[in-house]
């Protein structure tokens, strides 16, 4: 594995950046781990005291600024966790955030990486495909899910879920377009100035202390309404929570990327679908059951048929390529990651609910 002494994690108080921040300072005795954050999304506070009970040093700033990144000691590899990511931004809203954090942002990151020859891991997104072709992918019904048959098939889809074969013509949201955008500047600067960096396309991340809403972490969402009693509404097609995503713990994501630092040399400059797969995939309504289940509470789910323009009714990730080169695939599955969010909800409920049952639409 590369020895790196120090370690840049943007986003770093965001729950993905904290989660990872945490797990290498926990692995790697000796390196510096520095968390950059501005903290616009509430309840990213609550991950400082995390941070430094477990050594991980944090910087108030904001990658808009590349003055805050001037501001960083030395380092030898960014982590890239810092995204606007909400696939509604800029629908009827002004949409200066989320170009200014997603490529401005991308742009001052790869300026600071130049300056210390620093290697780049990239969390990208799975929204970089064209919602039009997610949307004519060829789903049926089957019990309280869409899903594709087994005997189906295209380029760069099939049962097994999309591949970054998978075309990339056509129209994807300006949260979409800003990370595709920011993964050809990073290829562009790799090519140019000899950077190495790794781009992972990630589909749902979940698990604990992620503050979910309904664009964004949709299992902790639901698990928190169904434990406090909260309000959700099952949005577009037919309003029947049939719509499908996998669903990655962030710990496998840890365990793919400690894989993915100790092979730079050989897999640099590539990209990669990273996801829970086939088997970790759920719909709102299935998901729904297993809550109830798991809190034995029943609510009320609204329903609201209309399909917004940034609305995709199935994403699923093909894993197979990071099976074959990383020898990789995710541990926990969807029951064991409610599971964690539940432990999570009830230990920290009274500082949590109240972040939670914010009207989440």
């Amino acid at each position: 594995m590369s020895e790196y002494k120090s370690i840049l994690i943007t986003g770093g108080a965001g729950f993905v950046g904290s989660s990872l921040g945490i797990a290498l300072k926990k692995d790697l005795e000796g390196t510096r781990v520095v968390a950059l954050d501005n903290l616009r999304r509430r309840g990213s506070e609550l991950n400082l005291d995390r941070l430094r009970s477990y050594g991980v040093e944090f910087q108030h700033g904001d990658i808009r600024n590349k003055e805050d990144l001037k501001d960083i000691p030395s380092f030898d590899l960014i982590l890239d966790c810092s995204a606007e990511a909400s696939v509604h931004a800029g629908y009827n809203s002004d949409p200066s955030y989320v170009l200014n954090t997603n490529l401005v942002g991308t742009i001052n990151c790869l300026q600071a990486a130049r300056r210390h020859d620093a290697d780049i891991i990239f969390l990208s997104t799975s929204r970089v495909y064209p919602i039009a072709r997610l949307q004519s992918l060829p789903l049926e019904t089957i019990k309280k899910r869409f899903s594709i048959s087994y005997s189906s098939s295209g380029t760069g889809w099939s049962y097994n879920g999309i591949s970054t074969n998978f075309p990339l013509d056509g129209f994807r949201s300006l949260y979409g377009t800003t990370k595709l955008a920011s993964e050809l500047l990073l290829l562009e600067y790799a090519e140019l100035y000899g950077l190495r960096v790794i781009i992972n396309r990630c589909g749902v991340l979940s698990g604990p202390w992620q503050m979910g809403r309904i664009d964004q972490g949709f299992v902790s969402l639901w698990a928190a309404m169904h434990k406090f009693g909260g309000q959700l509404k099952y949005m577009g097609f037919g309003g029947n929570g049939y719509q499908v995503r996998d669903v990655l713990h962030v710990s496998d994501l840890y365990a793919l990327l400690r894989k993915q630092m100790s092979m730079f040399e050989t897999t640099q400059n590539s990209t990669f679908n990273v996801g829970g797969g086939h088997e970790n995939s759920i719909s709102l309504a299935e998901l729904s059951d297993l809550c109830k289940k798991t809190t034995n509470n029943s609510i009320k789910i609204l329903s609201d048929p209309h399909t917004t323009k940034a609305d995709i009714p199935y994403y699923v990730t093909d894993n197979a390529v990071l099976h074959k080169i990383f020898d990789w695939k995710p541990k926990k599955n969807v029951n064991i990651i409610l599971d964690d969010i539940m432990d999570w909800l009830t230990e920290y409920e009274n500082s949590l609910q109240p972040i939670f049952l914010q009207n989440p639409f």
